[in-house]
């Protein structure tokens, strides 16, 4: 606010709008959210606005889209560190080992090991894409 970045501050009340619903959902217990459930979000709300970024381009309003891209880029910043394709695939290894997965029966088993020991530093959908490639063979 004292920088005076209008859209950098628009990005960060987005964050905090989002994480207030969120914890004051109906149905969901009084303890709060867990990280997992931030980093989600965060995820989220990136998603939205890179998808966003794509319907202005399409329509030829680059101010908006470019402004989308942005936020989207304030948000990434409060997201962990992206794993890197070596990693993933060692983790996807090792636990291919230890459940003994061997057709795509596993699949599902695998993947959501791997999710869940990645703890939102990988793309989900990567990572389906390679258990798929890797137990298919």
């Amino acid at each position: 606010m004292l920088a005076r970045d209008s859209k950098k501050l628009e990005a960060l009340r987005a964050i905090k709008s989002a994480l207030l619903l969120l914890k004051t959902e109906k149905g969901k217990p009084d303890a709060g959210i867990t990280q997992e459930q931030e980093i989600q979000l965060l995820k989220k709300l990136v998603k939205q606005r890179e998808e966003s970024a794509k319907v202005f381009y399409d329509n030829g309003r680059s101010e908006l889209a470019k402004s989308e891209e942005y936020q989207a880029s304030v948000i990434k910043k409060y997201l962990p560190e992206a794993m890197d394709e070596k990693e993933i695939d060692n983790i996807i290894a090792e636990v291919i080992k230890e459940t003994g997965a061997g057709s795509l029966r596993d699949m599902g088993k695998v993947i959501a090991v791997v999710i869940e020991r990645t703890q939102g530093r990988a793309d989900n959908k990567t990572i389906a894409n390679k258990v798929k490639h890797i137990l298919s063979n």
